[in-house]
């Protein structure tokens, strides 16, 4: 073997050892490109869609006051004290994608969320007159924080959140708490669908770096 050859091996080598695998371990751009990953979004904003489809009919199933609608403008003006005193919680606020607000903080964020109303849902289930539509919406986020989790595990990032607990079947003393209960958590439901559907949309474009 001649210096060249020699030094040309070595090289070799070197380049070989340097270079990353090509895994989902949080590179920036290997992520979001994949095809399955990109599918798990999918599968993920059709979930989102039937969420957003069935939460009216769970509202006219669950909860029978007139005065409590999923229309803002009809709605009374103590509900902000109701939710206060009942403790409801609110979801983790989801933006668009950037350095700062990576793909893992924007996962995390949306299991915290999904959590928190499969949680909430679980408490009025048991309370509601006719709690099947709740059950199914209760099934539709199981499966779709099944999805979420998916994406967090192609993306083997280091963090994940675990609910601890809203603790509002101890708060829900009557009908009327369960009525306005189930009221305000398919409301914000709603809106955190509509948070999450567009933060997946932003998955489906964004442009490579975002990962984590």
């Amino acid at each position: 073997m001649n210096v060249f050859t020699f030094s040309l091996n070595c090289y070799l080598v070197g380049t070989v050892l340097a270079a990353p695998l090509a895994e989902y371990s949080g590179e920036k751009g290997l992520l979001m490109e994949d095809p399955a990953f990109q599918r798990t979004v999918e599968r993920s904003r059709s979930l989102v869609n039937k969420i957003l489809k069935d939460i009216p009919e769970a509202h006219k199933f669950s909860v029978n006051s007139e005065s409590l609608t999923l229309h803002p403008s009809h709605e009374p003006k103590n509900l902000q004290y109701m939710e206060a005193s009942l403790g409801i919680p609110r979801p983790p606020i989801l933006k668009g994608l950037s350095t700062e607000f990576t793909l893992e903080i924007s996962l995390n964020r949306i299991s915290e969320g999904l959590q928190i109303y499969q949680d909430l849902l679980g408490a009025l289930c048991s309370r509601v007159s006719t709690p099947e539509k709740l059950k199914e919406l209760q099934a539709d986020i199981r499966d779709l924080l099944t999805q979420i989790t998916k994406m967090h595990e192609m993306g083997q990032f280091e963090t994940s959140v675990k609910y601890g607990g809203s603790g509002l079947a101890s708060r829900l003393s009557g009908d009327f708490e369960v009525q306005v209960a189930t009221h305000l958590s398919l409301a914000h439901l709603r809106d955190f669908a509509q948070d999450i559907f567009r933060s997946l949309r932003n998955m489906s474009q964004a442009k490579p770096g975002l990962s984590g």
